[in-house]
């Protein structure tokens, strides 16, 4: 483990139980963190990943927040992954292969402040879609910031652009911003996150 890793697991991960005068959230997430240097080859995807924190109250939220490092301070080809208990932030997961993700790619120096909105907005349930949400991950590039929504039903048009409205509400985008869905199973069949995409506006 590098030292950017190092001080970006700097948290015990093992999460407490609720305490009475907390404020509970309705599932437990997880933080996990992956970083890799460039041109290098991941044989492991899911093995390279390290789980950070978990939390399942407001308060343990921002006792494990506080202390990760903002985005903007992340070295190139990092992604910082938020999920519920339960699944693995990975596309061949039970709850994740037959969904997908919604795609926004920002301008460099945005990421820290869409990321927390976002964040916020997935444990405080504002996108009110009945436990379709998995989770969501920040990837930091050299020549842009990409967040993702995961959810888990690729084929109900309904729920995604539901979805798709709310990320749009949460982070204030205009309406005419371009976003971007893919399916699991076509990243599987590309071995790609964020190329052959469909583009919305």
């Amino acid at each position: 483990m590098n030292a950017s890793e190092q001080s970006t697991l700097s948290i015990n991960s093992n999460s407490t139980e609720t305490q009475h005068n907390e404020h509970p959230l309705h599932y437990t997430w997880v933080f996990w963190f992956m970083h890799r240097l460039p041109k290098a080859k991941i044989k492991d995807y899911e093995g390279s990943m390290k789980r950070i924190a978990s939390f399942s109250s407001i308060e343990e939220f921002w006792a494990v927040y506080s202390h990760l490092r903002r985005p903007s301070d992340l070295p190139n080809i990092s992604d910082y992954h938020l999920f519920k208990m339960g699944v693995r932030p990975v596309w061949e997961d039970e709850a994740n292969i037959h969904g997908g993700k919604w795609i926004v790619r920002l301008k460099k120096g945005l990421a820290s402040r869409y990321w927390e909105q976002l964040v916020l907005a997935i444990i405080g349930e504002q996108f009110d879609v009945q436990g379709e949400i998995c989770g969501a991950v920040l990837s930091i590039r050299s020549s842009e910031d990409i967040i993702s929504v995961w959810n888990r039903t690729a084929s109900n048009g309904r729920i995604n652009l539901k979805i798709r409205d709310t990320i749009k509400k949460v982070l204030s985008l205009p309406q005419d911003t371009t976003m971007e869905y893919k399916t699991h199973n076509d990243s599987l069949k590309d071995n790609s996150s964020f190329c052959n995409t469909d583009v919305f506006r």
